[in-house]
């Protein structure tokens, strides 16, 4: 699959989301990436995934004039898994979940707990 195609599959993830996930979203890019460069994923784990940036319960009063948060979903990784095209559109929606979920200040460990690690 290569990136444009990858890239709608993310475009159509997003667009699935909830009203209330669009109307909550505020000040954040999605990016496709074809995987994390060095500064993203020093440790070489092949992320799927990843937010950077400050999560929504964090943010101020004064929280204004910020550049935006950025959710990186990474090509490569998710290709690397062998998945057929349902099963690839599923793992794409499962990853652009978590990363929101950091987003809404949901932990890894939560994220576990609810079956989402």
């Amino acid at each position: 699959m290569d990136h444009d195609e990858f890239e709608a599959l993310v475009r159509e993830t997003l667009e699935s989301l909830p009203e209330w996930v669009h109307e909550a979203l505020h000040n954040i890019d999605v990016l496709v990436e074809d995987e994390a460069h060095e500064d993203l994923d020093p440790d070489g784990e092949g992320l799927l995934g990843l937010y950077v940036g400050l999560p929504l319960p964090e943010r101020g009063a004064d929280y204004a004039g910020e550049l935006p948060d950025v959710i990186y979903i990474f090509r490569l990784p998710h290709l690397d898994l062998g998945l057929t095209i349902p099963g690839l559109r599923e793992e794409v929606a499962k990853t652009v979940i978590h990363e929101i979920a950091h987003y809404f200040g949901i932990d890894d460990d939560h994220l576990d707990e609810l079956g989402w690690g």
